[in-house]
């Protein structure tokens, strides 16, 4: 027989036999807050010797497991082990997208002549990666260019591929694209007579690949933190428009991006006005040597290490980068001055540790263009993404199939603060919601107060309980009847 005052999900109310029937219900069984697991997506490309296939997402746990995927040297492989590196117990997962065929490879050159008039050492740093070979006494330029197109072939982790062409050392990037033309060289030697002529970056790289495929691929898998591999316009809006769909109220699957920026702090300002997103922040690490792609990586690593959503990332390293020369360490005003743009500094900490200044979005102005604080701090969109699992995880457990009822019977006087929105005059739930409101003057709402829906009493109808609550968004919720939520907002 039917209880009035119980529901059942798998015994039929209409059993007539007599008998002992057990159900289990767990709605109320959990009363905590949920935990707040981060998982990081990074996007990046592939080579034509990589196991994966693009457009394919993979969990990746190792660097040599990213090279084996997407082939040693590629930007997916150099931004999972930046990624791992600065955070060793991360949740990581890798999406990789094939080379904008109409695009073409960065190139660059060191010219070298000359004979070495003492025996020393030639290094030569590509990106953040160095290179060292041996020069005997008698060494010519083109010697040693050799050695050097040796020493790169067999570190097969670079981002490029070498070969020499009389003295000259060409210098190609394994991706194709614009990306390319981030790679950045230097040298230093102590062998007298190699006169060395050298460009200071790759250049020729032409197009980036399209993300949006990839992105339309992990669009249902929930990441929380995304890695951009470019830091340009079209890539960034891309990224953007992705956030704002599976973040929005119908998906309800918050994310983040991250980007990177080693270039100046005009560029890297005017670049986040064109953003101007909550959920895109870019650190800004000025003349490091490292790609855009792997300072995002390690940034969003980091950013993943904190579960805490409302915690900020101020003084948290980012292991892995490299620190950059002394005239091109960020000073405070200039670090202000980034703040105050949607970019965020990176400056290098006591014993050379490279740590977050402060993590800001790129959201600095409103649909008016006047200028908005709501979203500086990237704590605070993490933190309402988490108030909105946490809200769905506790209704939808405590109340996953029922009926949602909304009377607005005669006399009844509907609030916006309320929970609650109660039956006529007829019903003691609704005389009682009113006599609350009345009895305490101002409306909830206009007092300040949050409302919370809960089951005494009421017969079928909750009741209405104001309690005091901190001046932040307030969360409403429709309680079914006979079954609260019991959720404060």
């Amino acid at each position: 027989m039917a209880s009035q005052h119980i529901n059942f999900d798998t015994i039929p109310a209409s059993t007539r036999k007599p008998g002992h029937y057990y159900e289990f219900n767990t709605r109320l069984a959990v009363r905590t807050l949920p935990g707040n697991p981060q998982r990081v997506l990074v996007i990046g490309q592939r080579l034509a010797s990589g196991s994966q296939p693009a457009l394919q997402a993979v969990d990746v746990f190792s660097d040599a497991q990213a090279a084996q995927l997407f082939g040693q040297g590629s930007q997916a492989h150099l931004m999972a082990r930046a990624a791992i590196t600065a955070n060793p117990y991360l949740q990581l997962t890798v999406v990789a997208v094939d080379d904008n065929p109409a695009s073409n490879p960065a190139i660059g050159k060191f010219d070298m002549g000359g004979v070495a008039e003492n025996a020393g050492v030639f290094s030569m740093w590509i990106g953040a990666q160095r290179i060292d070979v041996p020069v005997a006494i008698g060494d010519t330029g083109q010697m040693v260019a050799k050695a050097l197109q040796n020493a790169i072939t067999r570190q097969a982790d670079l981002p490029v591929t070498a070969k020499v062409e009389n003295s000259f050392l060409m210098l190609t990037a394994r991706n194709k694209g614009a990306a390319g033309n981030d790679i950045k060289l230097r040298y230093a030697t102590n062998a007298k007579g190699i006169n060395l002529g050298a460009d200071r970056s790759l250049y020729g790289g032409t197009l980036a690949p399209d993300l949006r495929p990839a992105l339309a691929a992990v669009a249902a898998a929930g990441h929380q933190i995304i890695a951009s591999p470019l830091a340009e316009v079209e890539a960034l809006q891309q990224l953007r428009q992705h956030l704002e769909f599976v973040s929005g109220p119908m998906e309800q699957r918050g994310a983040i991006a991250t980007a990177g920026w080693p270039g100046s702090l005009a560029t890297g300002t005017a670049l986040m006005a064109q953003i101007n997103s909550g959920r895109i922040s870019m650190a800004w690490h000025r003349g490091s040597f490292a790609l855009p792609c792997e300072i995002a990586a390690g940034y969003a690593a980091v950013a993943a290490s904190e579960e805490d959503p409302a915690r900020p990332l101020n003084t948290l390293e980012i292991k892995g980068l490299d620190v950059p020369p002394l005239a091109d360490q960020t000073m405070r005003t200039e670090q202000e001055n980034a703040l105050y743009n949607g970019l965020t500094p990176l400056e290098v900490g006591p014993g050379g540790r490279v740590q977050i200044v402060r993590a800001v979005s790129s959201y600095t102005r409103n649909a008016q263009g006047v200028e908005d604080e709501a979203l500086l701090d990237l704590t605070t969109i993490r933190t309402l993404d988490y108030v909105r699992r946490a809200c769905r995880q506790r209704t939808t457990s405590a109340s996953p199939r029922q009926a949602v009822r909304t009377h607005a019977g005669q006399g009844a006087q509907r609030n916006p603060g309320c929970a609650v929105q109660a039956g006529g005059a007829g019903n003691p739930g609704s005389r009682r919601c009113q006599q609350g409101w009345r009895a305490g003057g101002a409306r909830p709402a206009e007092r300040g107060l949050a409302v919370r829906a809960h089951s005494g009493g009421c017969g079928e109808w909750p009741a209405c309980d104001c309690r005091p609550h901190r001046p932040a968004a307030v969360a409403t919720v429709i309680t079914p009847s006979r079954h609260c939520a019991a959720m404060a907002c």
